[in-house]
């Protein structure tokens, strides 16, 4: 039987996780590798098709990311995009090189003859691009699809040696019609089927949990985000009693979360659960550090502290529960050494001590979000829990912008709550119709003069964030009603004391970041 998987392999672009969304999107189930994985493990893949990546690098440099050979003893389709047109059609001889007219951002490709690869396609698509190299020259038996009016090669392909390329980015939102070509690659191109599906994969999972971890106990942090919560309520289901959850309460959550996390898991699930208070020596550790990163590893540090402490009050553990999606472990520089440019570490992967010597049990490892949102579905958790916005693992030790203090995190929590129900009560009022992917607020070390009555104040700044977005990967800033922000910033001056200012964020991303740090 035909192995309908897909493998991407990854020569360092900050849109590969794009591309496997895609994918996954088309019920077609596919890993990500780095370029230099060792190629006995892309033979062992046993791939029906290759997905190339784009990639920073110049072919043209001394260094260059090479073509694994396994990639062509499979005798499978290829789709290469950008770097990974480039380097395969330097690999067959062609001429690759710097253009004077670089493209970085919208243009529109012109199909020059009818091919699988644009079915359905218009003769006329607007595509993005992000390239300062491109194709000068094809190899010999390579022709091409389309162009645009400075890249003559935006497509090619290749018959005998079962290649297509593309030198834009068909697996961003901004090239309209992407999705239909990657369609096209996957189905009419390479006869792959469409076979994964979450149901299939959750029958397998806990039969999967069931056999790692037999009769041992697992202890699992529980955060209360939808990747925790639907990691335990797996592991949950697959070994019942022989799990232990523990939550650190680190003074840096949302506000009520400590109680919702204790009534839904402890009271109504039923699920083994110890809450640690913790608070005062993350604010200890957090004190007088402003940098970000440094932020994220302390509280990261932190966390497994605890978590050690913590394994060694409960006899016979010997797994630790995390709910590590794909994603965590792409951009970790840890589990894949990979070429992509780490943006933030994740605590998730590769932070545990040797010494702790408990093995892992991370069930939503080869998952993205939306899939984990989709599972938990079908585990029975609330939409309240599944629906809910992403939240950073470092919690508001991110949001809040400067020194983290008790202080500041009161605030933050406060004007964050605010956002929340206006947004929340807007949308169940209907006077909000977007379909919004985090709405939060963040706290700037900015202060400024304002007035209270008679009185003059000198306050910080809350920042409001309020994104649209599919996957995280990209997202616009979303234009809410005069009235909504209005209300929150009303509330938020008169509610939250010590702030004077609030601002509305109108950055997207790209080039700026969802979070602040």
């Amino acid at each position: 039987m035909k192995n309908d998987r897909v493998l991407i392999l990854d020569f360092g672009s900050q849109t590969t996780q794009l591309i496997a969304r895609r994918v996954r999107e088309l019920n077609v189930y596919c890993e990500i590798l780095p370029y230099h994985v060792d190629e006995e493990r892309i033979l062992e893949f046993a791939p029906a098709a290759i997905i190339l990546s784009g990639g920073p690098a110049s072919v043209k440099w001394e260094k260059a990311q090479h073509l694994p050979k396994a990639v062509l003893d499979l005798d499978v389709h290829v789709l290469g995009i950008c770097y990974g047109m480039q380097i395969v059609c330097q690999s067959f001889g062609g001429d690759v090189d710097a253009h004077e007219e670089k493209e970085f951002g919208q243009a529109i490709v012109r199909q020059l003859k009818p091919s699988l690869l644009f079915e359905q396609v218009p003769a006329l698509s607007q595509v993005w691009m992000s390239h300062g190299d491109q194709v000068h020259k094809l190899p010999q038996g390579f022709e091409t699809l389309a162009q645009s009016d400075t890249c003559p090669h935006a497509a090619v392909y290749s018959v005998e040696k079962k290649f297509y390329g593309v030198q834009f980015h068909p697996e961003v939102m901004h090239s309209v019609d992407g999705t239909t070509l990657l369609s096209n690659f996957l189905f009419r191109i390479a006869k792959v089927q469409a076979s994964w599906e979450s149901k299939n994969w959750l029958v397998e999972k806990i039969a999967h949990i069931k056999a790692q971890v037999g009769s041992k106990h697992v202890l699992m942090g529980l955060s209360g985000g939808v990747d925790s919560s639907v990691a335990a309520t797996l592991i949950h289901q697959a070994i019942g009693d022989q799990l232990d959850c523990l939550y650190v309460d680190h003074g840096l959550s949302r506000e009520g979360e400590v109680e919702e996390i204790k009534n839904l898991f402890a009271d109504q699930y039923h699920i083994r659960l110890r809450i640690v208070d913790a608070k005062s020596r993350f604010f200890e550790a957090l004190a007088g550090v402003e940098d970000p990163e440094s932020k994220r590893k302390i509280a990261g540090r932190m966390f497994v502290e605890v978590f050690e402490e913590e394994a060694k009050k409960v006899p016979d553990i010997e797994f630790l529960g995390q709910g590590t999606l794909y994603p965590d472990v792409v951009e970790s520089v840890s589990a894949f050494g990979g070429p992509s440019d780490v943006i933030k570490t994740h605590h998730n992967v590769g932070g545990l001590p040797d010494r702790m010597r408990l093995q892992l049990v991370e069930p939503l490892r080869d998952l993205f979000k939306d899939e984990v949102r989709v599972l938990g579905r079908e585990l029975g958790l609330p939409s309240s829990l599944v629906d809910r916005q992403p939240f950073p693992g470092p919690g508001f030790a991110i949001r809040v912008i400067g020194e983290v203090t008790t202080q500041r995190c009161a605030r933050l929590r406060r004007a964050d709550a605010i956002v929340r129900e206006e947004i929340e009560r807007s949308l169940r009022e209907g006077s909000l119709k977007q379909k919004l992917w985090q709405y939060f607020a963040v706290l700037l070390p900015t202060r400024s003069v304002g007035v209270m009555g008679d009185a003059r104040t000198y306050g910080e700044t809350v920042v409001v964030r309020i994104v649209e977005s599919s996957d995280g990967m990209t997202a616009d800033w979303v234009e809410i009603p005069k009235a909504i922000l209005g209300r929150i910033a009303s509330r938020i001056n008169n509610e939250v004391a010590g702030v004077s200012r609030v601002l509305y964020d109108i950055s997207s991303k790209p080039p700026s970041t969802i979070e602040w740090e």
